[in-house]
């Protein structure tokens, strides 16, 4: 017995063996081999205690092996967790390097349509449901994005100039042509007047605006996308303002 057990020890499977029959032997109960003996009462006493002190060390090995994959399942996920956030951080910043290469088109019509193509990729990186831009009814659509269930059409204005309130009204009639839980997110990189906010906002507004603030602030990591969008429905739904600039975000 003594160079069997030996020779099983040297190798995992001949490990798994002695593993297998420990948990037999612990989960004993009676001993009849023990009976009719001068001594019986004292063999099972032993037996009993042998075997409880076997079912504590398997437990205790049990708990420590369990303990050991816990970690090095923690390690891992932590390690796969740190590359993911590294290569988004790359894309990020390849985002970000791409959409500032754009700056100088601003205004031209090259440079919008460059820039539908750039947040079309951006909305693909952030995993937003989307649709690329079509035509609907002789209206050009500038596409859309579905939120929490809620699908937005989309408004881009890659200009140098801001926003105006002839552009928040053509953008609603778009809007309120479609189905009464539709949504519009107006996305203006330079900004609005405050007559583009003023017509955007009130109790019943179907409206978003964001601007290249907003969209600076995903590219930097500050929010997910889908943050961002939520908090300014949240504030619209509870203000009736359509827009919340990321200075008021903490608010």
């Amino acid at each position: 017995m003594d160079r069997t057990f030996a020779a099983l020890q040297r190798n995992d499977k001949g490990k798994a063996v002695i593993g297998e029959m420990a948990t037999f032997l612990a989960e004993q109960i009676s001993f009849p081999d023990l009976r009719n003996w001068e001594d019986s009462n004292l063999k099972i006493q032993d037996a009993a205690k042998a075997v409880a002190e076997l079912k504590t060390l398997i437990a205790r090995q049990s708990e420590e092996i369990r303990s050991e994959r816990e970690r090095e399942a923690a390690k891992t996920k932590a390690r796969e967790e740190r590359e993911v956030a590294q290569r988004k951080q790359g894309s990020l910043a390849a985002l970000m390097q791409r959409l500032d290469d754009l700056a100088p088109q601003m205004g031209t019509a090259p440079g919008g349509y460059a820039f539908q193509d750039w947040f079309y990729d951006f909305l693909a990186f952030a995993e937003i449901e989307h649709r690329r831009p079509y035509n609907t009814g002789g209206r050009q659509i500038d596409g859309s994005i579905t939120v929490d269930g809620t699908t937005y059409l989309v408004e881009l204005k890659f200009t140098k100039s801001q926003a105006g309130g002839p552009d928040i009204d053509v953008f609603r009639g778009k809007v309120e042509s479609k189905a009464d839980n539709t949504m519009g997110l107006f996305l203006s990189m330079a900004g609005y007047s405050s007559v583009a906010v003023n017509e955007a906002s009130g109790k019943k507004s179907t409206l978003l605006l964001l601007d290249a603030s907003h969209i600076y602030l995903i590219l930097t990591g500050g929010m997910h996308c889908l943050e961002v969008v939520r908090r300014i429905r949240r504030h619209a739904s509870q203000t009736g303002e359509a827009f919340l600039p990321v200075s008021s975000f903490g608010g």
